[in-house]
């Protein structure tokens, strides 16, 4: 054994070593007799280091998973007398290697019991019993080897095949029918005898039993004399939490649901008499009161489980039922007292209890139980969840750290109670939160903000619990205002919104937002949002974090609003003026109020406020010019500046500010729509002039992928929002982001591209004649560029690229203006269309492969017809069928895969085309020249020719089946 190397394992400071260590790991893994280099390293008694162990068990493990069960039986009892010796001498010796040994060593045990068990080795429990003679060690060797098994045969979140399912029965009914009875046995032994002296291995005891009890006859555990010592263990601080787990297990083993009940009820009372429930007795273990918390969940949660069971049956035995039902309500006092508790993780603990309860009671709120009983119940776990909802006063909300992470989580799982409850009952849902939001609305000048910002959670969170009449949450009863308008009236007249908190300020306007319709009706409270949104309280909020969600905020409620704030956009334009300042980001700093993304925001509601106003057009025009100018301004200024600025790290931040002044132009022109256009609106010239300045950003040097990116995304939206004035500039931008560009850049340009094709088609003719073959060649160039095979992105960005290069011709193609492929010389040509026949061919991608036969079949509708170019009938014969055919043949072809499917039916509509524009001349050229070619049989021949003249449907089923035979 090459020590050495073995070591290098674990240099994680040492790649040389790594690697070393990795090669002789695969040597030994390949050799034939590496895996028993490994055996006598471990069994030689030397005393090396535990990683030294775990890499030759790797080795060996390796073995066992791919030859151990066609090994010879020699070589199999060789390794299992190894697994023996390993056991027992390491467990003889009182030797207790690190975990990762130990549960390593288990997994192995475990490859080969699977391999063995029963037929080779069928003794293997009572092998793994006598490991109990030798003391606490081989005790631990037992219960990690039974983990282990359970875990591979029983675990149902492990996903397996059908022979492993079929295995695992077997195994599962040889260890019932055999070997159950001394198992339990062996784990009353352990639970009992290391009780004090190894608690741990008691608890290691109690997770082997939790696990077994899933698949094994119950009454082997639930008995008087396990469940004593597990209530007893209930009282040992080392042991409690271990045999609450067991004790959880055992309560949801499945079951039929009447004898689920009483197990669960005969569990219930033993830990009644030991008040083992009684969280007041509980101590002050934070951790046992959780798993407490636990345990009553799962009690809770298998009661409504029999219940439902029984409710469903088809012959119910009312009985049963009223038993259980009982059953379930006799815990609500034991629910309400967990989620109530003060320590969130113990009132997280029942959340599911408290969830199915309230199904439960959906079903019960039709009858008289619900009036009685049910009806309180629900309504004190409201009023425990708003008092849970508040925020403890060591909540940083400026930095939160993981405890406040959590109690997000958990307010999650409150929600979700909410919500189910004001399903069940939206009357009381609504009364109660009504009296709590008024009372504190009224007096919030006089509350924590605890209390305040609970109440307009609340009054946020009705919007999606309670149900709106006719869709709208403000539409009353007769003259009477719905109790959300009430509530909304009361927001916006309390003042609230200046409560000093960030907490409440946000909330404040979440709400607002969320609320938008009730501004809608009732626009006269618009001016006071306005002004709030506007002053320190909103926009100019000296907490960053509120300003940047305010933004959106504010950018929301504008577009909902827009109609209504028509007469307020001059005041509004002038408030925000400070915050549009654009200023480059360095070191760290910025000059600016906000960040660039939330500029965006008020960039695009200034626009929709000047777009959707009454103005007249030369006024809107002047608006815009006036929202615009300063970001112009600022480019020219920031250009000139970065073509002699020398500092890197200044360039890139100039380089961004610069990107930042276009992206904010570009989401003005959201503010347009196919109803208010720029043409109708006047405004086309504000963006053609911008356009004028931006392309100046491509000529120079400097940082070019940044503002190269920017300009595309600009002309992206200028394509979609212009008309044929756009168009004087593409051939510019276009002859500067292809210059010189890599594989990336392209990639990125042939959207933009085709998105201009799409919408221009016949008018831009002339333009992609003159840009065809250099594009293509930067195409060509840009693929041919040497890159690293073990560069994953380089190869990915050249994937793409590819797949972008079909879909441009595909684009021109599809768009009918197939003249401009026609205009290129013949050499170029014939290059373009070799390159789509490789394409459909050799590049083992079903998407790209599927666009290149849908181009293929589109230039045979051009030019394949009787008065076709001859050239081209040549190609399609000679290139365009042989395809057809040759790239279902390849391995790569997965007849299986969906993707692969839809390649293989554009390829027969490729087929269908031809036989359409040719006729018998196609069909018998099939017949006669190209099939028997192929060597197939004359009678398929005489098949695949008559399918083809078939239904479009019929021969893509056809062909998928030719082809599966044919590669069979």
């Amino acid at each position: 054994m090459n020590f050495e190397a073995v070591r290098g394992f674990t240099s994680h400071h040492d790649p040389s070593a790594q690697t070393k260590a990795l090669q002789y790991f695969e040597q030994l893994k390949s050799s034939e007799d590496g895996w028993q280099l490994c055996v006598r390293t471990l069994t030689s008694g030397q005393n090396f280091d535990e990683n030294v162990a775990f890499f030759c068990i790797q080795v060996v493990e390796h073995y066992i998973k791919t030859r151990y069960a066609q090994s010879e039986e020699k070589e199999q009892h060789f390794l299992r007398d190894f697994v023996k010796h390993w056991l027992n001498n390491q467990s003889r010796e009182g030797k207790v290697h690190k975990v990762f040994i130990r549960n390593k060593i288990a997994q192995l045990v475990c490859l080969i019991f699977l391999a063995d068990f029963p037929h080779s080795w069928p003794n293997f429990f009572d092998d793994l019993l006598k490991l109990l003679t030798l003391g606490s060690s081989g005790a631990d060797y037992f219960l990690r080897i039974l983990l282990a098994v359970n875990s591979d045969v029983a675990d149902k979140e492990i996903a397996r095949t059908q022979k492993e399912i079929q295995r695992n029965v077997v195994v599962k009914d040889t260890i019932r029918d055999h070997n159950v009875l001394s198992m339990v046995d062996s784990w009353y032994h352990i639970v009992t005898t290391y009780q004090t002296s190894n608690p741990e291995l008691s608890c290691l005891c109690l997770e082997v039993i939790g696990a077994y009890v899933a698949w094994i006859d119950i009454n082997l555990i639930a008995n008087n004399r396990f469940v004593n010592v597990l209530v007893h263990y209930l009282s040992m601080p080392q042991l409690r939490e271990a045999a609450c787990d067991c004790i959880i297990e055992i309560i949801n083993k499945g079951m039929d649901p009447s004898t689920k009940t009483k197990l669960v009820e005969s569990f219930v009372s033993v830990l009644e008499q030991a008040d083992v429930l009684n969280l007041s007795k509980a101590g002050e273990d934070p951790d046992f009161m959780i798993k407490i918390a636990k345990l009553v969940n799962g009690i809770g949660t298998s009661l409504l489980a029999s219940w439902t069971k029984l409710s469903r049956m088809s012959v119910c035995n009312p009985e049963q039922l009223a038993t259980t039902q009982k059953a379930v309500e006799n815990k609500v006092t034991l629910l309400l007292q967990f989620l109530s508790h003060r320590d969130n993780d113990v009132s997280l603990g029942v959340c599911d209890f408290a969830r199915e309860y309230i199904q439960f009671l959906k079903q019960q709120s039709s009858i008289a139980a619900y009036r009685f009983a049910g009806k309180s119940n629900a309504e004190a776990m409201l009023c425990i969840i708003i008092k849970k909802y508040k925020y403890d006063n060591s909540y940083n909300f400026d930095h939160q750290g993981e405890d406040d992470i959590s109690f997000d989580d958990y307010r999650k799982s409150l929600k979700v109670l909410f919500d189910n409850l004001a399903q069940l009952d939206s009357e009381l849902v609504l009364c109660t939160t009504k009296a709590m939001i008024t009372i504190t609305l009224q007096q919030w000048k006089n509350l924590p903000f605890q209390e305040v910002e609970v109440a307009l959670t609340f009054l946020y969170l009705l919007g999606e619990a309670v149900p709106a009449s006719h869709g709208n949450h403000f539409v009353g009863d007769g003259d009477k205002p719905s109790i959300m308008t009430e509530l909304l009236r009361l927001l916006v007249t309390s003042n609230v919104s200046t409560y000093e908190h960030t907490a409440v300020t946000l909330q404040f306007f979440e709400t607002v937002v969320r609320y938008e319709k009730f501004f809608g009706l009732e626009p006269h409270h618009i001016p006071d949002i306005l002004v709030a949104f506007m002053d320190e309280r909103g926009l100019h909020n000296r907490n960053p974090r509120i300003r940047s969600r305010i933004c959106y905020l504010f950018s929301r409620f504008i577009k909902c609003l827009k109609l209504h704030i028509q007469g307020y956009t001059e005041d509004i334009l002038k408030q925000v003026q400070d915050l549009l300042f654009l200023a480059p980001h360095e070191n760290g700093f910025s000059t600016t109020l906000l960040i660039p993304e939330d500029q965006l925001f008020l960039y695009e509601a200034s626009a929709i406020l000047i777009v959707s106003n009454q103005f007249e057009a030369q006024h809107k025009k002047l608006l815009l010019k006036n929202l615009l100018s300063p970001v112009m301004a600022k480019f020219e200024t920031l250009l000139q500046q970065l073509q002699i600025e020398t500092d890197k790290n200044r360039s890139r931040a100039v380089a961004e500010c610069m990107s930042h002044a276009i992206a904010c132009t570009s989401r003005t022109s959201k503010a347009f729509s196919t109803q208010q256009t720029m043409k109708t609106t006047g405004v086309v010239q504000v963006y053609t002039d911008a356009l004028k300045v931006f392309l100046h950003a491509l000529e120079i040097p400097q940082e070019r992928s940044i503002l190269q990116t920017a300009v595309r995304q600009f002309l992206h939206r200028m394509v979609i929002c212009l008309e044929e004035e756009v168009l004087p500039f593409i051939p510019l931008a276009a002859e500067w982001l292809v210059k010189d560009a890599d594989c990336h850049s392209i990639q990125e340009f042939i959207p933009l591209i085709n998105q201009i094709i799409g919408k221009f088609k016949k008018n831009i003719v002339s333009f992609l004649q003159h840009i065809f073959m250099p594009l293509v060649t930067a195409i060509f160039n840009a693929l041919a560029v040497p890159i690293d095979e073990n560069d994953q992105e380089a190869q990915r960005e050249r994937h793409v690229l590819q797949r972008s290069y079909f879909l441009f011709i595909a684009a021109i193609v599809t768009n009918n203006i197939t003249e401009v492929l026609a205009s290129q010389d013949m050499q170029s040509m014939e290059q373009v269309l070799q390159t789509i026949i490789q394409g459909a061919v050799d590049f083992p991608d079903p998407v790209a492969q599927k666009t290149c036969f849908s181009i293929l079949r589109k230039m045979v509708e051009f030019w394949g017809g009787p008065d076709g170019e001859a050239a081209f009938v040549e190609f399609m014969y000679k290139s365009i069928v042989p395809a057809c055919f040759v790239a279902p043949l390849k391995e790569t072809f997965d007849l299986t895969d969906a993707q692969t499917i839809l390649a293989l039916s554009e390829s027969a509509l490729c087929l269908r085309t031809i036989y359409q524009k040719r006729g018998n001349e196609f069909a018998n050229y099939l017949l006669t020249q190209y099939l028997p070619t192929l060597n197939i049989m004359p009678e398929k021949i005489t098949d695949y020719c008559q399918a083809l003249k078939s239904e479009p449907k019929v021969f893509k089923s056809y062909l998928r089946i030719f082809f599966q035979q044919a590669k069979s």
